[in-house]
């Protein structure tokens, strides 16, 4: 099997081509000339030069592959008319270009998001079947790139999967927390009710690979989860006691987060780089909740997670430290 995967220098992305690769599969991956490919160093991967916004670069990386998994996007971005852009354009671009240069594809699985849905509410976890209301400006723009592959499902076998908070070793969102919790700081996101789903990355993996070989998730969606649900101060709490620290914490209040997310937009329509915080991040931990039900893929599909929350932490804290070793200067010379 040939497979070609977007995104593959991210968190996901760089995980889901090693599993690719383990499994002696054929692995193309979609990096931009810009891009840093350290993370694929050590796979057995080939590297397709191309981006979204580039069609024929696009013909050429779907070309005599079998599967697509579709993960590169904007998480963050100065301005809406970035999400449009690349999430809902390039979608359609690599859609297309599948359609013209990749006839005999088998799947097409989008890598969407929690956020195309929306919110579930204190009630209880959100089902497929309940209509998307997404409440952020990158919501609406991954809700539009699955209509963009369901409008096209007629002519391209697709699935589509909607993780939500993804945990495990490489995490962008754990690295921090971890770098803050090891001065002492201790972010106030959330109160103690169960408020979040979550997902180890490699049970993740393991289900878009599920996924993309079995003819009954043509054109399904999916939520994949643990199974439990979460108060984000327990996430914090599982951090803390990994890393050994104790009880004199500074707790960062709601108000000076909102402050400092608002300063980081505000660099950022300056500078044109997207912030690392925004306002519609630090409320979406306090005024939301984001459950959702992953029964449909286990009923479906036999998919089964393995990886619990507290594994998922002691590995991320475990690839901190172990890259921290890695980096430190040797022995008897300063930085």
């Amino acid at each position: 099997m040939r497979a070609l995967v977007t995104g593959a220098t991210g968190f996901i992305g760089r995980r889901l081509a090693a599993s690719l690769c383990a499994r002696g599969h054929d692995v193309v991956c979609l990096v931009r000339g810009t891009s840093d490919t350290s993370p694929l160093e050590g796979l057995s991967v080939k590297l397709a030069a191309g981006e979204l916004r580039d069609p024929a670069s696009l013909d050429a990386a779907v070309r005599a592959c079998d599967r697509v998994f579709h993960l590169a996007g904007v998480v963050q971005a100065v301005d809406d008319a970035d999400f449009e852009a690349v999430n809902v354009r390039g979608t359609a671009a690599l859609v297309e270009a599948c359609l013209r240069s990749a006839p005999g594809l088998e799947r097409f699985v989008l890598v969407s998001s929690i956020a195309a849905a929306g919110p579930s509410g204190p009630e209880g976890p959100r089902t497929e079947a309940d209509e998307p209301r997404p409440v952020s400006p990158y919501g609406r723009s991954k809700l539009a790139a699955e209509r963009v592959v369901l409008g096209a499902s007629d002519r391209l076998p697709a699935t589509i999967v909607r993780p939500p908070n993804v945990l495990g070793p490489g995490s962008r969102e754990l690295e921090r927390a971890i770098g803050l919790l090891r001065k002492r700081i201790v972010p106030s996101i959330g109160d103690d009710l169960p408020r979040t789903s979550l997902v180890d990355v490699d049970d993740l993996v393991e289900a878009l690979v599920l996924s993309s070989g079995d003819v009954r998730s043509v054109g399904e969606i999916y939520y994949v989860t643990d199974g439990r649900a979460y108060a984000w101060p327990e996430i914090t709490a599982a951090l803390a006691e990994e890393l050994g620290v104790g009880r004199f914490r500074f707790q960062v209040p709601f108000g000076a987060q909102l402050l400092a997310a608002g300063l980081a937009e505000a660099a950022a329509r300056l500078t044109g780089r997207p912030p690392a915080l925004t306002r519609d991040i630090v409320r979406a931990g306090r005024d939301h909740f984001w459950l959702y039900d992953g029964s449909k893929i286990r009923r479906e599909l036999g998919f089964r997670p393995s990886v619990t929350m507290r594994d998922s932490v002691r590995r991320a804290v475990e690839r901190a430290a172990a890259g921290e070793g890695k980096n430190a200067a040797p022995a008897g010379k300063g930085r």
